[in-house]
């Protein structure tokens, strides 16, 4: 990797590309999907309407989900992110612009796909960070604890997934059946990927420098969630290999993969699983108005 990019004269881009600072631009980009994807869950717009304070609750999971786990793993307080004044306050804005803006006005304009695709593209560069950071904290603290270094970097990269179900509960629901572990989504397994891929980087196992390895798997993260969402996509660019692998190792039937943190229950499988969860909340605010007459 490294003579190619050598070759690509690309070395000094990636190591730029490294330290580039995440706030504001990039961590605005993460909050706003984030919180965007908390809309289009069923229910989550009348929580808002009912429970203000339930639903920022919500959408600071949503934020911060992963560092409040592994902050907890590492034996820390999972209320140390929330010290960082900036950045709560900056989701909570966003928060409160998605859900409240007069005319839904600021969600019409994130929504909008291209514009929603820029975003999408700039929360896959902070995923990549906070896995490669959570992997290097965790080597620190455990130098040798190599799945130890994985399960921090999984958690990093797909905090928000995992503890969906206690999300739920927040908002008054529980659907255990949509357990992350049980129903992996492309990037919650991208994320166990890339921790293990980081863990080899960090033990010296893989000749890859880190801020190389950094920008190639930036970029097939941001181009995979960009095209997986252009196209409504519920795939995984790991269907295959999983399907064959798992058929070979544990006599699991060959199929493909699920997909999307966000998607519809099974037995209805809309072309576009984010349109048909508006579709479902603007149908039941339309049935009450109907009740109401």
């Amino acid at each position: 990797m490294e003579n190619v990019l050598a070759v690509l004269n690309l070395g000094d881009f990636a190591q730029a590309f490294s330290k580039m600072g995440m706030f504001p631009v990039f961590d605005v980009a993460y909050y706003i999907v984030s919180i965007l994807y908390l809309k289009y869950e069923p229910g989550s717009v009348e929580v808002s309407r009912r429970s203000p304070v339930a639903s920022w609750l919500c959408a600071m999971l949503y934020c911060f989900g992963s560092y409040i786990l592994a902050d907890i793993m590492l034996g820390s307080s999972p209320l140390d992110y929330f010290q960082y004044n900036s950045h709560i306050l900056l989701a909570s804005a966003v928060w409160y612009l998605i859900f409240y803006c007069p005319l839904n006005l600021f969600y019409k304009c994130v929504a909008f796909l291209p514009v929603k695709l820029v975003l999408v593209a700039l929360k896959e560069v902070v995923r990549t960070r906070k896995i490669a950071a959570g992997v290097h904290h965790a080597h620190h603290a455990y130098h040798h604890g190599y799945f130890i270094m994985v399960i921090v970097g999984y958690v990093k990269g797909s905090g928000v997934a995992l503890i969906s179900n206690f999300e739920q509960l927040l908002r008054g629901v529980w659907r255990p059946e949509t357990n992350e572990i049980l129903n992996m989504s492309f990037p919650t397994k991208a994320s166990l990927y890339g921790a293990i891929l980081f863990t080899l980087q960090e033990s010296h196992w893989m000749p890859v420098s880190k801020s190389a390895l950094i920008l190639v798997f930036t970029l097939f993260m941001a181009t995979t969630k960009v095209v997986m969402t252009a196209r409504h996509s519920h795939g995984s660019p790991f269907s295959l290999v999983e399907s064959w692998t798992c058929h070979l190792l544990f006599g699991s039937p060959l199929g493909g993969g699920e997909e999307d943190n966000h998607h519809p229950p099974a037995g209805a499988a809309p072309s576009s699983p984010l349109k048909s969860k508006e579709e479902l909340s603007e149908g039941a605010r339309k049935r009450k108005v109907k009740k109401a007459e």
